[in-house]
């Protein structure tokens, strides 16, 4: 998945649009784009913050930027692909503008959100959203797909105790879903479903858990600094590190140490 920050260029004149992925993009403020197949034959349209547009692959236009600054999220084919369970080919999505959709602005304002703050959750992150995307995207926009199959059951034991092992071997490091389909010997789509089956958690949520019980676990035996604990439980900032901390325990890590160390002295 590729996130791209578009903003009007101080060239006005239009130039030629090539797109030979689908792009789902998302207005941040109002604004307007002109677009057409030929220079002489433009048409504008204006999106208000949050409306979105929906581009299928190989899109040839001229295009030019008026005032709108949006963020254009590039959906993969191996992503789609995996959505659509079954679909041979490429994935045909259609096009539509002045988009509003709740469940696909939540996805990309999560991304645009962990964009502004540099991208602090890793690669993971950006996985499992794509993944929730396109599956929204296929159900909701294909020219062409078949209905969402379900799937009984999750992964059986020996496989969550291989990925719980897989994930304590790269706490320091980046993990990707492919990764941790891969450890398991699943296709990623297959994987995302059956795990969420099994742990009522995404991949995400998953090994977010488990560095957080680590870094109370290094918080509690170990007098490494904050920082240090962050880096050992693969978090790229201190601050990234503190708020995911936070949110998931309710209060800060060095909170989190002084009020252990306050337990045990009394």
């Amino acid at each position: 998945m590729r996130v791209e920050l578009n903003v009007p260029e101080s060239v006005t004149e239009p130039h030629r649009w090539v797109k030979h992925q689908p792009v789902l993009a998302m207005a941040l403020r109002r604004g307007s784009i002109e677009m057409g197949l030929r220079r002489s034959e433009m048409s504008r349209f204006t999106y208000d913050a949050g409306e979105m547009g929906l581009v299928p692959r190989h899109l040839e236009k001229w295009f030019r930027n008026e005032d709108m600054h949006y963020l254009s999220i590039d959906i993969s084919d191996v992503a789609l692909t995996a959505a659509s369970r079954g679909t041979s080919g490429e994935v045909e999505l259609r096009r539509v503008d002045n988009l509003v959709d709740a469940r696909l602005g939540t996805l990309v304002e999560a991304v645009n959100a962990e964009r502004i703050d540099g991208f602090p959750s890793g690669r993971l992150f950006l996985d499992s959203v794509e993944q929730a995307l396109a599956v929204a995207l296929v159900n909701g926009y294909a020219v062409r797909h078949r209905s969402v199959q379900t799937h009984r059951g999750g992964l059986g034991s020996a496989r969550l105790r291989r990925i719980k092992e897989f994930v304590y071997a790269k706490m320091e490091d980046e993990v990707t879903l492919c990764e941790m389909a891969q450890s398991v010997e699943l296709s990623t789509a297959h994987f995302a479903r059956m795990f969420r089956k099994s742990t009522g958690e995404t991949p995400h949520q998953f090994v977010m858990r488990h560095r957080i019980e680590r870094a109370k676990e290094m918080l509690r035996t170990s007098d490494a600094r904050v920082l240090d604990v962050a880096v050992a439980c693969g978090f790229k900032t201190q601050g990234h590190f503190a708020r995911v901390f936070r949110r998931m325990c309710g209060v800060g890590p060095t909170e989190y140490r002084q009020e252990f160390l306050g337990r045990v002295a009394s």
